[in-house]
């Protein structure tokens, strides 16, 4: 099984973008982070309150002076960039590193630059491959923590279900429709109540308008509680303390 990938982020600048970075690797399951010289040092306390919860990743977090130290002991280094930087590299996208990723030997460490500019061609060179992400050409600004959570989501999505698998949000069990019956009976009580209040008027759309109002209330797929509800909120408009059947 390979290992999970370094999140390095190379000289940035504020502590809730640090947080957030964290929040969105602990989101998928990635709990390395290595910083290169943060503008405001570290700990920062402006990282905590933005990381909603992932204090491990932040506890864990390591400093180094330069982005080689920061990576060496990783034999597989990706530059995550949208700019060409006067270096070739191999491009690939961040569904096509997390496949090579989860497919190779070793610790891979994926390096994001700092807020404003971004990586330098220093930081770039010492890459063996470059993400980049296809991108709205009129728009390339993504933000640092959105820019860590595309990348640790291709990542898990190749966990698979063993141990350490993510896992979806719970289904919802959808409640029953209601039958036919009672769903008669609510439109019946209010077409009583619509005829008394002189609803139907011109005489002659009556049909179209009750057709209507039928395809209306038969649209969403009522369930038995709804259908209750509906109508004792009939009755109670029509000043009965409970639903007529």
């Amino acid at each position: 099984m390979s290992l999970p990938p370094v999140i390095v982020l190379v000289r940035p600048q504020l502590g809730e973008n640090i947080g957030k970075a964290a929040r969105g690797m602990l989101n998928f399951g990635l709990v390395e982070m290595r910083l290169v010289t943060p503008r405001d040092g570290w700990p920062n306390p402006s990282a905590g309150p933005a990381a909603s919860g992932a204090d491990i990743v932040l506890e864990r977090a390591q400093v180094f002076d330069s982005v080689a130290a920061a990576v060496a002991d990783c034999p597989h280094v990706y530059a995550t960039t949208v700019r060409k930087r006067g270096v070739t590299k191999p491009v690939v996208t961040p569904e096509q590193a997390a496949r090579a990723i989860h497919a190779a030997p070793g610790r891979a460490a994926i390096l994001f630059g700092p807020e404003r500019s971004g990586l330098e061609t220093d930081d770039v060179a010492l890459a063996r491959e470059i993400i980049t992400v296809p991108i709205n050409a009129e728009f390339g600004s993504l933000n640092l923590a959105q820019a860590v959570i595309l990348v640790a989501y291709e990542w898990s999505k190749g966990i698979g279900t063993g141990e350490g698998a993510l896992a979806s949000p719970p289904e919802t069990d959808l409640p029953q429709p209601a039958p036919q019956e009672e769903l008669d009976g609510m439109i019946g009580q209010l077409d009583a109540m619509l005829e008394e209040a002189n609803f139907f008027y011109p005489p002659a759309r009556t049909p179209v308008t009750r057709r209507t109002l039928r395809t209306l209330l038969t649209k969403p797929g009522w369930s038995s509680q709804e259908v209750r509800t509906m109508r004792g909120v009939l009755s109670a408009l029509s000043g009965k303390k409970g639903p007529r059947g």
